[in-house]
């Protein structure tokens, strides 16, 4: 870890592009986290179940003041459906389908940045590398200045470190996007049947309870 750390007080262009990349990164992360976790997440499933049993109780009004306490994707969902003036199934399943293409694009918006930027810091972390080891190799040659100053073995080990360095900026990247990824679809599948119960309730149809997730 040292090595790398080295490497990058180097101040090489590579190790500074690396730097923005990684800089970069961290920005679309925070704000996605801020969007999708701390904005758009509440807790799905009893949220979802005080809502069904307010509306199949015939309390459609505490349902819409449930669902307009929090500004979040899922009671926006159930608001949509609520206030819809209709009451026929198929009206609601075109707007309850219409507010899900609404709503649950935004949670997947600049995700693709994450994997993006993971896999140009790896990229880097080897153009880094593949530079090293010319100088290193040029300098074994007598290439640079006339003379070996550094052995060759230690020229290619410090090569190395550029490649590491793109593995530490890609590495924590591509978890970052994992894990966003899985809150967004979490909530994606809240939403979806979050709507398709709701229709059932103003419906009057048997409701049908899915696993909890």
């Amino acid at each position: 870890m040292n090595g790398v750390l080295e490497w990058y007080r180097g101040g090489s262009a590579v190790a500074v592009a690396l730097l923005l990349v990684g800089a970069a990164g961290v920005a679309v992360f925070l704000e996605r986290f801020y969007h999708i976790v701390l904005r758009s997440r509440v807790n799905g499933r009893v949220f979802i179940e005080r809502a069904i049993q307010l509306v199949r109780g015939g309390k459609l009004e505490d349902a819409i003041r449930h669902c307009a306490q929090t500004k979040a994707v899922l009671p926006d969902v159930g608001l949509v459906i609520l206030r819809s003036r209709t009451r026929d199934e198929g009206d609601l399943e075109h707007v309850a389908r219409a507010a899900t293409l609404s709503l649950l694009p935004p949670l997947r918006r600049r995700l693709p940045y994450l994997p993006a930027l993971a896999l140009a810091a790896a990229l880097l972390g080897l153009l880094g590398a593949l530079l090293g080891a010319r100088e290193a190799l040029l300098a074994d040659a007598g290439a640079l200045a006339g003379a070996r100053d550094v052995p060759l073995a230690l020229g290619l080990a410090r090569a190395l470190e550029a490649l590491a360095a793109g593995v530490v900026v890609a590495l924590p990247l591509l978890l970052a996007h994992a894990y966003l990824a899985h809150q967004a679809r979490t909530i994606s599948e809240h939403a979806e049947e979050f709507a398709a119960r709701l229709i059932n309730a103003l419906g009057e149809r048997p409701d049908v309870r899915l696993g909890h997730r």
